[in-house]
C-alpha cells in the first residue's frame, strides 16, 4: 500500500529518534548514551525524605549534662541564707565538681573507645541523676551535698567525652554525610551550652517562688534525664562493642594539618590547645559564681534570681557566638582561639570595674563578654581536638580537652582564697594579665609551626 511524501517523512524521523535512545547492545556499532539520571542530594534518604538527625537524639544527653552542673550555681545564695553554709563551703562545694568530673572524663573516654558509646552515656545519665537525688535530700542532712556534687562530676565527665564524641560521629558519614566540616565538632558544645544557659535559670526561678526551693529546684533536671535518655534510646550505636573504634571507610574525617600528618598532634595539643582550654571554664564560673557574691549587696532579696539569670546570660552568649566562631575557623586556624582569650580579658576587666563600683548591670555585661569567650574558647578546641585525633583515639584526646578546661571550675575558689591577701578587683585585672600572656604564648606557638 503506497504511502504519502508526509506519512514518510514521520515515520522516517520517529525511527531515527527510537535508534537515537537505544543503548549499545552486544555486536552493535557506537550509539548514542542516554545521560544519567541526576544523582541524590546528599544527607537525603531514598525517596527524598531527609535523614534522621540521630546527633540531635544523642545531644539532649550533652544537655542534661550542662544542666546538671548549673543547677547547683544558681542556689549557692539559697544555701548561704537557709543552710547557713559559708561562702567558702559553698565554693568548695562548687568545685568538688571537678574532683568527681576528672576520672569521669579519663575513664569515660577509654570505656566508650572499647565498650560503645551507649553503655557509657546511659551509665553516666543513671549516675547524675542519683547525684540529683542527693542533693535533693541535702536540706535534711547537709553532709549528702559533697557526694552529691561529686557523683554528679564523675556523671558529667564520662558523658561529656563519649557524648561529644558520639554526637560527632552521628554528625558525619553514614548518619549525616552532608555535614560541613567543623560543624560536627562544634554540636556537642552547643548542646552543653544550651544545659548551662537553661539549667541555672530554671533553678533559681523555682527557688526564688516555689515551695521547698531546694528540692523542686531539682525537679526538673529528673525530667530531663528520662527525656534524653528516651531520645538517644533511638539514636545508633557508632562502635562495635569489644573492640577499639576503626570507623569504616566511607566515615567523614575532619581535615587534618599538615604538621598532624608529620606526627606533631601531640606537640600541637600542648602549644596550641592546652593553654586555651583552662580558660573555657575559668570564664564563665568567674562570671556567674564570684561576680553574683561581689555585687550583691545591691541585689536587695534578689540573690538568687540574679545567680540564675548570671547563669543563663553567660553561656547564652556562648551559643550566640557560635556562627561568628565558623567565620572566624574559616579566616584562619587560630582566629577563634585569639578571638575568644581577648573577650575573656576584656570580660575580666569589666567585671573588676563591676566589683569596684558595687554595679549588678555591669557585672552582668561582664558576663556576656566572659561567656562569649567562652563559647568561643570551646567551640576552638573541640574543632582542633577533632582535628588533630585518628578516629581511634578521639574519646581519648578529647577527654585530656574536658580534663583542663573543667580545671577553670577552681577559678571562683582560687579568687576566694586569694581575696584573703588583695581585693577581688585586683585579682580580676590580674586574670586578665594571664588571658593576655596566653594569647601571647599561642600565637608565639604558631609562629614556630607556621601556621
Amino acid at each position: 500500500m503506497s504511502t504519502s511524501p508526509t506519512e514518510r517523512r514521520t515515520t522516517s524521523a520517529a525511527a531515527a529518534s527510537a535508534s537515537a535512545c537505544r543503548t549499545d547492545a552486544p555486536g552493535a556499532g557506537a550509539a548514542p548514551v542516554l545521560p544519567r539520571p541526576a544523582p541524590r542530594t546528599p544527607g537525603r534518604a531514598t525517596g527524598g525524605s531527609a535523614r534522621p538527625r540521630h546527633w540531635l537524639r544523642a545531644g539532649w544527653m550533652m544537655t542534661a549534662s550542662g544542666w546538671s552542673a548549673n543547677q547547683f550555681s544558681a542556689l549557692l545564695g539559697a544555701y548561704r541564707g537557709d543552710l547557713g553554709l559559708t561562702t567558702a563551703t559553698t565554693t568548695a562545694l562548687f568545685a568538688v565538681y571537678v574532683l568527681g568530673l576528672i576520672p569521669g572524663l579519663l575513664l569515660g573516654g577509654p570505656l566508650a573507645d572499647r565498650r560503645g558509646r551507649r553503655p557509657v552515656v546511659y551509665t553516666a545519665l543513671a549516675t547524675a541523676a542519683v547525684a540529683t537525688c542527693l542533693l535533693m535530700a541535702g536540706p535534711a542532712a547537709a553532709w549528702l551535698l559533697w557526694p552529691g556534687r561529686f557523683l554528679t562530676g564523675l556523671g558529667a565527665g564520662a558523658l561529656l567525652t563519649a557524648g561529644s564524641v558520639w554526637i560527632k560521629e552521628l554528625s558525619s558519614a553514614p548518619h549525616d554525610p552532608s555535614t560541613a566540616p567543623g560543624t560536627a565538632a562544634r554540636r556537642s558544645g552547643l548542646f552543653l551550652s544550651a544545659g548551662f544557659a537553661s539549667g541555672g535559670l530554671a533553678a533559681a526561678l523555682i527557688a526564688q517562688w516555689a515551695p521547698y526551693p531546694m528540692i523542686t529546684a531539682y525537679v526538673p533536671h529528673l525530667v530531663l534525664s528520662a527525656v534524653a535518655a528516651a531520645a538517644a534510646g533511638r539514636a545508633p550505636e557508632t562502635v562495635r562493642t569489644g573492640s577499639a573504634h576503626h570507623p569504616a571507610a566511607h566515615e567523614a574525617r575532619p581535615p587534618t594539618h599538615d604538621h598532624v600528618s608529620r606526627g606533631g598532634g601531640g606537640a600541637s595539643f600542648r602549644r596550641l590547645i592546652a593553654p586555651v582550654t583552662p580558660w573555657v571554664f575559668a570564664a564563665p564560673t568567674i562570671a556567674f559564681v564570684t561576680l553574683p557574691g561581689l555585687v550583691g549587696a545591691r541585689l536587695d532579696g534578689w540573690q538568687t534570681v540574679y545567680a540564675g539569670v548570671a547563669t543563663a546570660v553567660t553561656p547564652g552568649a556562648g551559643l550566640l557566638v557560635a556562627p561568628l566562631a565558623r567565620r572566624l575557623a574559616a579566616r584562619h586556624r587560630l582566629a577563634t582561639a585569639v578571638t575568644g582569650l581577648a573577650a575573656v580579658a576584656l570580660g575580666l576587666l569589666v567585671g573588676a570595674l563591676a566589683v569596684m563600683a558595687v554595679q549588678p548591670g555591669l557585672a552582668l555585661a561582664a558576663a556576656a563578654v566572659l561567656g562569649a569567650g567562652y563559647g568561643l574558647c570551646v567551640a576552638y578546641g573541640l574543632t582542633e581536638v577533632a582535628a588533630l585525633a585518628p578516629p581511634h583515639r578521639l574519646a581519648r584526646l578529647t577527654a585530656r580537652f574536658w580534663t583542663l578546661a573543667y580545671l577553670g571550675f577552681f577559678a571562683p575558689y582560687g579568687v576566694a582564697l586569694l581575696s584573703a591577701l588583695w581585693s577581688p578587683q585586683a585579682i580580676l585585672a590580674t586574670a586578665a594579665l594571664l588571658a593576655v600572656l596566653t594569647l601571647g604564648a599561642v600565637a608565639r606557638a604558631a609562629r614556630r609551626e607556621r601556621l
